[in-house]
């Protein structure tokens, strides 16, 4: 398995020849309005859409906010041959976009033959209760006869949400944990996303092999970043791959 960093919620995976990338932003640094305030981003993706290269599937972790899905990725949808995400997403979307329910899975064909499994899990985006004011968001965990298995958080911020995860799948080999602490006047003092403490809990109750933090710079709403990262998870020694924008890891 390989994984790209552009920025962001954003990376490329590639895994038993499946290419898929998460939530697409790749809007350049600047405001961008969401009902009567702004998020504001302080630095542009490592690359382009051009760049990122034909996917098989985009996984969109949720479609109401800039961070997750810019102009630039909302544009990049329409050259996609499948976007999973939310039912909402797919109701205000359409096409491409394709609901994917909690516990529900589509397998995706691999080149070699066979299949990527892709299944959707819970995700909380803030804290008990918050889901009206939010909305609606997914994960997703990747498996199949000979790869390892992948969870992908989404904009998750529920240490609870990450147990009931792993009662149900077991240990993952890769956690791609959605970080940064967000936080807006939305949902008050509470945390959108996870903490860098948080991630490293997470890792442990999965039982990760390899934790690759995403979504914990670029925007000014992230109140933790790689500096808390770096000493959250100096515990977890070389399971963690804590990129810089651009580079990639393959990992085994």
């Amino acid at each position: 398995m390989e994984i790209r960093y552009v920025g962001g919620p954003t990376a490329v995976l590639e895994i038993g020849g499946v290419r898929l990338l998460t939530d697409p932003t790749f809007d350049p640094p600047g405001d961008y309005p969401i009902g009567n305030r702004a998020l504001v981003k302080t630095a542009g993706p490592a690359f382009g859409p051009g760049d990122a290269g034909t996917v098989d599937a985009v996984l969109l972790s949720h479609d109401q906010h800039p961070d997750n899905l810019d102009k630039a990725g909302r544009a990049f949808l329409s050259s996609a041959p499948v976007v999973l995400s939310t039912g909402s997403a797919a109701e205000r979307i359409g096409e491409p976009v394709r609901a994917l329910p909690n516990w529900t899975h589509t397998d995706l064909a691999r080149p070699g033959g066979g299949a990527l499994r892709v299944t959707g899990v819970p995700a909380q985006h803030g804290p008990d209760g918050s889901e009206h004011l939010v909305g609606e968001v997914t994960g997703f965990v990747l498996s199949g006869e000979g790869l390892p298995t992948v969870y992908v958080s989404g904009d998750n911020a529920s240490l609870d949400v990450v147990r009931d995860i792993a009662g149900r799948v077991g240990a993952v080999d890769v956690a791609v944990l959605f970080a940064g602490g967000a936080r807006t006047p939305l949902v008050g003092d509470a945390y959108l996303t996870l903490t860098s403490d948080d991630v490293a809990e997470a890792a442990e109750i999965l039982g990760a092999r390899h934790v690759v933090p995403l979504h914990f710079e670029h925007w000014g709403h992230f109140t933790q970043g790689r500096d808390t990262l770096v000493k959250s998870l100096a515990g977890l020694g070389d399971r963690v791959h804590l990129l810089e924008p651009g580079e990639r890891v393959t990992l085994s």
